[in-house]
């Protein structure tokens, strides 16, 4: 999945024990302290005690799960103590080993105070557990009946599986689904038999159903005829249903669950929803579409929702004749069903994940092409087909890349790629059923800019990379996201590099590495591969982390494997895995296959991916001696749950360039996997470069030698690439942010820009020196904030003269254009508000009929509606724009309004829904946050409709993430901490846990640090 543009804190131990001897203990999540003990992936988290029952009078023949059952009540129970008594024992000896290896026996006095602290423990135990005898199996009644704790269903009666995860004992083979989604009515009805074999007896089958009113469950055996009644019981808060077997179900064996049940469509953008849309002729029109990654697949049909369970599937759906349907598969045949009704039947598909299953109906059209046996086709709403050329030229060059690339053809039959009118991602990748957004898929010729054409084309590349990562080999489990998200964002990148070479799509990559660090650098960061259980922590994976991290890694290990290996990895990878699931071990397995010795990956990556945060390494230079050294790099900003750094120890692929010579085929390498270590030069240098072209993630302090390099910044800036230049800028501001460079030195390397021209460089000293201005501008250091305005002016002033307003140029050169000129007409720089108002205005005469170029547009209608008119006239012409793409810069444009009344009505109205989608909420909520007046609105929009927005978006998915990070990034006082807190607080423990939250949190005390650090220097700097 494409995202558009938590870990839970563990009571400490003593806790746990005390809360044995509380009259009425609450529960204790193990998950909490990934650091100590990690949970396991199907360890279970607990539910608040009225959500439980105490089940007593269960025999052990009456429980068919494995041993974890009976450590999980102990826990439960509060005698997590007994969990590591066996490890005591074991560790305890009657003898004492000398270092020789023999064995002495402990001194008398030794023995009697063990004997003493034994008994007492003893005593301890059975005056506190009376009427509780321990054994082996856990603990028992004086009747030997267990004494279990079992959810309550919701009939009152007890639901026999406690755990979030499923159990083992039953597996799915295959499903038929029929469906019949009515868009009048807005509700759908469904039926679905399972096969499914039995891998230990059991005489339950437990597996996910959420929001679905079901009405019948049946059992078949494979030799049965006859479809035998079976009670079903419903735990909502897990989205679990177990369909109890009147008899046991034997190992084996096949049975079929056959279920009835119906619901309604979706108003949120998860499972079966609805989306509401004009067509050519302004009349409403209904379209229902699926988004079922990660957990949504439940609230279509009941199925077993985890991604190692994959099965094969065959689709029916029944629609109105009027409209059409489409699935993974290709349509094997429609038959009439009454009247006006049909039904469309898809072929079996291949074994997949639930996630991936999908199925759109709607009235649609479509341009296809076929290639290598394959059917590539482009659907959108009538009046939209004409913007799909240009993403079906780009999925068939890229479906051809990537066939030739993994020496793997793509498996099915046809591939659909879908504009979907109202999405909240960038895109879906469903296998042979790809949803997107419709500004991610459709290219109008006249207002797409260079940037839309680039979205368009990672997004496209992102997604098919996921029909091999994702969806031929799926991750296991969610911890494991980065498999699927990391690889298809690397695969992303590596082909428009390949195929698409004139968009420059590194430096966005560069760019987004930059973005992803500023993250990773936070005390409450995650590993790239972390524990997840609940839906919120789920829901949290799909992040920058799991994303550009994960691709980065990629992208460090091909550059040190070198390409052949790498690809040959990848190759060994796919086809040991195909059709099946993974964990990051199995990856590395794989590379180690080629590498054949020569190198352990496996012991390489996993610093990588079981470490949070990333190394800073400080290099000095004594002549030809170049002392290296890593740390973790670290604020140091004390929190709840601050994690030391002493342990940290990475495998750095170390890359560098000197000064003679400092050409790509010049590129050396050192691995450096000690805290510290010593490189000898063949000679002295004048200058050296370490992290080439930034393709390692990591930071480097140059020490004494920053001065060298600013000096060669200065005179002879060309000496290095571009990205090695941006890469300078982020690591000597990410540095005085830390302290351990000061501002002043950070300014001075950036005075090299008037000369600069390229793209990377340019924008990410832009970004930087914005990040600054913001925190001065929000923070009543108004005049402050002039001066960095002024100093902006002095560096990119003549550049910004330099941009002609016009479409023409290389794409790099368009993206920079339409980035600086955003920027000045936004603040105000040189005269770019008067150009752009002049050609506002003039379009607006012609009641928008005249053209735009289409890179300065935003900037254009960004200066439009400073005037109360223009605004106006600009929202006019939303509502009746055809062009997705345009529609996206007016919407950014009327956010950018200094009107308060308009800033909040844009909110509301996007969560409402009506004349503008809920998917641009978060856009919007993200300019209106730029503003010095809508900063304080953003956030107290989110603090009075927090309910909506998360019935809406979900807690901890991708577009909550950035709505609280938007609304809160820019606070620096003690008093906004304190609010931010404290809001948080008061609501649920799932919302105060979120990951985002701490994040935020911790921003907010960073930029506190940053501003009473920095101020006064800055006054005297600028």
């Amino acid at each position: 999945m494409e995202p558009f543009p938590s870990d839970r804190i563990q009571l400490p131990r003593n806790m746990i024990e005390n809360s044995m001897f509380e009259e009425e203990p609450d529960v204790v999540d193990l998950a909490k302290e990934p650091c100590l003990h990690p949970l396991e992936p199907d360890e279970v988290e607990y539910e608040p005690r009225s959500s439980r029952l105490l089940v007593r009078g269960l025999g052990e023949h009456e429980i068919d799960d494995d041993e974890e059952d009976y450590e999980s009540s102990a826990k439960l129970l509060g005698m997590s103590f007994m969990n590591r008594s066996s490890g005591l024992r074991n560790n305890m000896s009657i003898c004492r080993q000398n270092p020789n290896g023999s064995c002495s026996v402990p001194s008398a006095r030794t023995m009697v105070a063990c004997t003493v602290v034994l008994v007492i423990a003893v005593s301890l135990i059975i005056y506190l557990l009376p009427k509780c005898t321990f054994t082996k199996e856990g603990c028992h009644k004086k009747n030997h009946t267990m004494e279990l704790i079992y959810p309550l269903a919701s009939n009152g009666k007890v639901f026999p599986w406690a755990k979030i995860r499923l159990p083992p004992d039953v597996v799915p083979l295959h499903y038929d689904l029929v469906l019949q989604p009515n868009l009048t009515t807005l509700k759908f009805a469904g039926s679905v038999k399972i096969v499914v074999n039995i891998i230990r007896v059991t005489q339950k089958i437990v597996l996910h159903s959420s929001g679905l009113n079901i009405t019948k469950a049946t059992i078949t055996s494979a030799e049965g005829r006859e479809a035998k009644p079976a009670e079903f019981l419903e735990y909502p808060l897990h989205d679990q249903i177990a369909v109890m077997a009147p008899e046991a179900l034997l190992v084996g064996q096949n049975y079929t669950i056959n279920i009835e049940y119906s619901s309604n469509l979706s108003d949120t953008y998860y499972g079966f929803y609805k989306i509401s849309y004009k067509d050519e002729n302004s009349e409403q029109r209904w379209f229902a579409a699926t988004q079922f990654e990660p957990l949504a697949a439940r609230s279509a049909f009941p199925c077993f929702d985890e991604p190692a369970f994959k099965a094969t599937f065959l689709i029916k759906i029944k629609r109105d004749e009027k409209l059409s349907t489409l699935s993974n598969m290709p349509k094997k045949a429609t038959t009439p069903v009454t009247d006006g009704i049909v039904q469309d039947e898809f072929f079996v598909s291949l074994k997949m994940s639930t996630y991936l299953v999908a199925f759109v109906v709607a009235d649609l059209e479509n341009i296809s092409r076929e290639t290598n046996g394959s059917l590539v086709s482009v659907y959108a709403i009538p009046q939209h087909l004409n913007q799909a050329e240009y993403a079906l030229n780009t999925a068939v060059k890229l479906l051809e890349f990537y066939q030739k690339y993994f020496l793997m053809n793509y498996p099915l039959e046809k591939l659909d790629l879908v504009a979907i009118p109202d999405f909240q991602s960038g895109a879906m990748e469903n296998w042979g059923l790809i949803t997107f957004r419709e500004t991610a898929l459709l290219f109008d010729s006249t207002t797409s800019s260079a940037m839309d054409k680039k979205l368009i084309t990672a997004v496209i590349a992102h997604e098919l990379a996921h029909q091999w990562f994702g969806n031929l080999v799926t991750m296991e489990w969610w911890n494991d996201l980065w498999l699927n998200e990391g690889f298809a964002t690397f695969m992303e990148y590596f082909a428009m590099e390949e195929i698409f070479p004139e968009l420059h799509s590194d430096e966005d990559f560069l760019n987004l590495i930059f973005k992803a660090m500023m993250k990773d650098s936070l005390n409450s960061s995650h590993p790239v591969s972390s524990a997840v259980q609940s839906s919120e922590q789920i829901e949290e994976m799909f992040d920058a982390l799991s994303y550009i991290k994960g691709a980065s890694l990629l992208l460090m290990l091909k550059q040190y494997l070198t390409k052949d290996v790498f690809q040959a990895g990848i190759e060994v990878y796919l086809h040991n895995h195909n059709y099946g699931s993974a964990q990051s071990d199995d990856l590395w397995d794989s590379m180690n296959e080629i590498t054949n010795g020569t190198l352990d990956v496996k012991k390489l990556m996993k610093t990588w991916i079981l470490h949070k945060g990333f190394p800073l390494v400080t290099v000095v230079r004594r002549g030809k001696i170049i002392s290296v050294q890593q740390e973790k790099f670290s604020y140091h900003v004390e929190t709840e749950n601050w994690t030391s750094n002493a342990s940290y120890l990475w495998h750095i692929p170390l890359t560098y360039i000197t000064s003679s010579c400092n050409f790509t085929h010049c590129t050396n390498a050192y691995l450096l996997d000690q805290k510290s270590a010593v490189i000898e030069l063949p000679e002295e240098v004048e200058w050296i470069k370490f992290n080439v072209d930034m393709n390692g993630y990591y930071v480097v302090h140059y020490a004494e030698d920053w001065k060298t390099l600013i000096d060669l910044l200065k005179n002879n800036h060309t000496a290095l690439s571009p990205k090695d230049r941006a890469n300078l800028i982020n690591n000597i501001f990410s540095l005085a942010g830390l302290g351990k460079e000061s501002l002043e030195k950070a300014f001075e390397l950036i005075d090299y820009l008037n000369k600069e021209n390229s793209t990377a460089p340019l924008t990410q000293a832009l970004f930087q020196l914005s990040l600054i201005y913001s925190l001065l501008e929000k923070n009543g250091e108004q005049q402050l904030a002039a001066r960095v305005m002024h100093r902006i002016e002095q560096l990119l002033g003549d550049k910004i003269d330099q941009q002609r307003w016009t479409d023409d140029g290389t794409l790099s050169e368009r993206e920079l254009r339409s980035t600086l000129l955003t920027f000045a007409c936004t603040h105000g720089v040189r005269n770019c508000r008067t150009t752009a108002t002049e050609m506002f205005e003039k379009w607006m005469k012609s009641n928008g009929t005249t053209s735009l170029p289409s890179d300065v547009m935003k900037a254009i209608f960004t200066a439009g509606t400073k005037s109360s008119d223009g605004w106006e006239f600009l929202l006019k012409m939303y509502s009746s724009s055809v062009s997705e793409a345009e529609k996206s810069k007016m919407i950014e444009a009327l956010a950018s309004t200094e009107d308060v009344r308009k800033m909040i009505w844009l909110m509301q109205n996007s969560l409402e829904g009506e004349v503008i989608r809920a998917q641009e909420l978060s856009h919007i909520i993200a300019t209106v946050s730029r503003s010095l007046p809508g900063y304080l609105l953003a956030w107290d929009f989110v603090k009075e409709n927090w309910k909506k927005l998360t019935r809406k978006f979900h807690l901890g998915s991708y577009t909550i993430q950035n709505i609280i990070s938007w609304s809160t990034s820019q606070f620096a006082t003690k008093a906004h901490l304190l609010e931010v807190k404290s809001f948080f607080e008061s609501k649920s423990e799932e919302s105060s846990q979120l990951r985002c939250v701490k994040e935020a949190i911790e921003t907010i005390q960073l930029n506190i640090q940053w501003m009473e650090r920095n101020l006064a220097k800055l006054q005297e700097l600028l």
